[in-house]
């Protein structure tokens, strides 16, 4: 069983229903950069509702006859949305196929174009999310909570999909730094994930446990807004601090890798303190050959806003690749699950996913 961690305005008393209809959680895609219009690469914008990824890589890669490791996306989507995202296919010195044979009322093909680059995994900029949280227990309270997380933000924890069906992911990764065998690269991937995952939502929960999330230590390693580059401070000086609260600084947790800490100092003891008992998942992410790597501690959503109305709140707002909007609903309401009737087959199971 995983931890249950910190929440940044205290646990929500407020019940609801975050996915009851496909259509109460939509995802757009947004690469971040131009198409080319011309190259070996045929990308293709899909609307899909209530189907997966991965069945629709399958069936792109029929249509354009091709083997399905020549189809690239750019992350994963979660089944019960509404998603609008890239497909990429490798398909040099070919025409552009016909795609309309896989449109049924779940696809829609939205645009073909040809772009001059493969598109990879995390080759994107981010995410705009549209979601209706439907059917809350009340609603007292709620705008103060929504007003925080517009000015403040919520935690930037990866999402319990990340860990698997009660943390199964974290057992599978400590049997495999144990010695079990996983052939399979994608589920060794997984596992090697979900290991980092779990560490840095310790760590960020900790911070907020001690009300440290907006207020720095010496030794602790700081992100340029809007960048991935970060520096350590070991003695903090009034313009760090100055910085970090007018936004242009982030604080940071870690992603564990081979070597030493990129933390120091105080940052440092306290990682290590509430990392103690994970001895077994540090040696193995370093005998992986993983970087130390940082991510930011706070997740502030973008041109949020939200209507109230009854018993439903809308919100909009928008994420940069790998965060998750689940942490954003967590600090508003407790999800109760929904009951779907429907038959699952090997291409159309739900996806363990840490793009929404």
């Amino acid at each position: 069983m995983l931890p249950e961690f910190n929440y940044l305005y205290g646990k929500p008393t407020i019940t609801g229903f975050m996915k009851q209809e496909a259509s109460d959680f939509v995802v757009v895609e947004d690469l971040g950069f131009e198409l080319t219009g011309k190259g070996e690469h045929v990308l293709v914008s899909i609307r899909k509702t209530g189907e997966n990824t991965l069945y629709v890589a399958r069936e792109l890669a029929k249509a354009a006859g091709v083997p399905i490791k020549h189809v690239s996306y750019a992350g994963l989507k979660d089944r019960h949305a509404v998603t609008e995202q890239w497909f990429g296919i490798h398909l040099p010195g070919k025409e552009t196929p016909d795609f309309s044979a896989i449109e049924t009322d779940q696809i829609k093909v939205l645009q073909v174009t040809r772009h001059n680059k493969k598109l990879r995994t995390g080759a994107l900029k981010g995410n705009r999310f549209t979601l209706r949280l439907t059917e809350l227990s009340e609603t007292a309270g709620l705008t103060e909570r929504l007003e925080n997380i517009k000015h403040n933000g919520v935690p930037n924890y990866f999402g319990e999909q990340r860990f698997g069906h009660d943390g199964a992911n974290i057992r599978q990764a400590r049997e495999m730094f144990a010695g079990k065998k996983v052939k399979d690269r994608n589920k060794r991937s997984f596992y090697l994930s979900a290991a980092r995952s779990l560490m840095f939502n310790q760590v960020v929960s900790e911070r907020i446990a001690k009300n440290l999330w907006q207020q720095a230590l010496p030794g602790d390693c700081f992100i340029l807004k809007g960048s991935n580059s970060f520096f350590v401070e070991e003695q903090l000086s009034g313009d760090v601090v100055t910085r970090l609260a007018d936004g242009q600084l982030q604080l940071s947790a870690p992603l564990i890798g081979k070597g030493d800490s990129i933390a120091k100092g105080e940052a440092e003891s306290l990682e290590q303190a509430v990392l103690a008992d994970s001895a077994d998942l540090i040696a193995g992410l370093s005998d992986a050959g993983l970087r130390q790597e940082r991510r930011v501690l706070i997740l502030k959503p973008q041109e949020f806003s939200y209507e109230l109305a009854e018993n439903v709140v809308t919100l909009s707002f928008y994420l940069p690749s790998g965060s998750y909007a689940t942490s954003v609903v967590r600090e508003l309401i407790e999800d109760k699950p929904v009951v779907r009737h429907f038959e699952q087959t090997e291409t159309q199971q739900d996806e363990k996913t840490g793009s929404v």
